[in-house]
């Protein structure tokens, strides 16, 4: 990085580096693996192994185990399970406090449909974060 590159997250106002500052794609990204295997084998245990194999409304239980985990986590904890593994946490961006539960639910739903996860806009916000005013920070 140049002398004159601002530090992502620097121009919506958060530190360049340490608690607050913008989180990696990394720790995002594995995050979200976290979720998904964890909502995976919870659904498996809850409905049995035709979540994984089988079709009908089975197929869906471990997206269903995902909404649920997420917006619980995300409500009460500023983050899913696996962005608390990971040590980062959704804020609000206007004065980076908790997201709370109507802005969980609905992030959630958005991160469900995949499309708006994968519209990203400046300093690693997606669709989501752009609509509901929340971005993602490193915890520690």
């Amino acid at each position: 990085m140049s002398g004159t590159e601002a530090a992502p997250g620097t121009s919506i106002g958060l530190p360049a580096q340490g608690r607050g500052s913008l989180a990696s794609w990394g720790k995002r990204s594995g995050a979200l693996i976290v979720d998904w295997g964890a909502s995976m084998v919870l659904a498996s245990v809850l409905f049995g192994p035709a979540v994984i194999r089988g079709g009908g409304w089975r197929m869906w239980m471990p997206m269903a185990v995902f909404f649920v985990e997420s917006v619980l986590f995300t409500g009460m904890a500023g983050g899913s399970f696996g962005q608390i593994v990971a040590r980062v946490a959704v804020v609000r961006l206007d004065d980076l406090s908790p997201i709370g539960w109507w802005r969980a639910i609905v992030r959630t739903a958005m991160k469900c449909l995949v499309i708006p996860a994968l519209v990203i806009g400046a300093e690693r916000r997606g669709l989501d974060d752009l609509v509901l005013g929340t971005v993602v920070v490193n915890r520690k």
